[in-house]
């Protein structure tokens, strides 16, 4: 009983806290210096050649969350092109289907949009580990998530947080009228 209310607690605050008024996106200045980080040395002879993250991300199409930067709307608007392998024979599998989870509760139905995730990631990323291929055949719930599995072994870690809410939960159930799982996307969004 105890460590389900501290799990109700973290979800309160998390709620609260993504309620909150976001600050406005600001320049080059809302990006730690790599000498201040943490991670890099500020005395090491090489500080000096690496890029400043806001010299970088400012450039970046922007976002009010996480590390402040839309990637894939970067990597669709080509600002930037990253490597999709490291060995020139892997061929990416670029899928254009979405998915629609609907074991969302009270919330709204949970859009998985492959396309965003395949732009960036071999399927194997994925599967058959973290997600079994077969629709449903992954149980998992926000639980979960929130402890760092399934989608949150990135969201809330190297993509948009997990406080930005409506970015998965974005179907509303009282409007939908298709069948829950695999859709041919309709030029979704990121």
């Amino acid at each position: 009983m105890n460590a389900l209310l501290k799990w109700l607690a973290v979800i309160w605050a998390v709620l609260l806290w993504s309620a909150a008024p976001l600050p406005a996106v600001a320049g080059p200045e809302k990006w730690t210096p790599l000498e201040k980080d943490g991670l890099h040395d500020p005395q090491g002879p090489a500080i000096h050649e690496l890029q400043q993250p806001g010299e970088a991300l400012s450039q970046m199409p922007p976002d009010s969350v996480g590390n402040q930067v839309r990637w894939v709307e970067a990597l669709r608007k080509g600002v930037i092109n990253p490597r999709t392998n490291i060995l020139p024979e892997t061929k990416i599998q670029v899928l254009d289907q979405d998915l629609i989870y609907g074991n969302t509760g009270d919330n709204w139905f949970v859009l998985f949009p492959h396309k965003a995730h395949t732009e960036w990631l071999d399927c194997a990323n994925c599967h058959e580990g973290v997600f079994k291929s077969k629709f449903g055949a992954t149980g998992f719930k926000m639980m979960d998530i929130l402890a760092g599995k399934a989608c949150g072994q990135c969201h809330g870690a190297v993509s948009f947080p997990l406080t930005e809410c409506r970015r998965c939960h974005s179907i509303d159930p009282g409007t939908f009228k298709g069948k829950l799982g695999p859709q041919q996307a309709a030029g979704g969004k990121p």
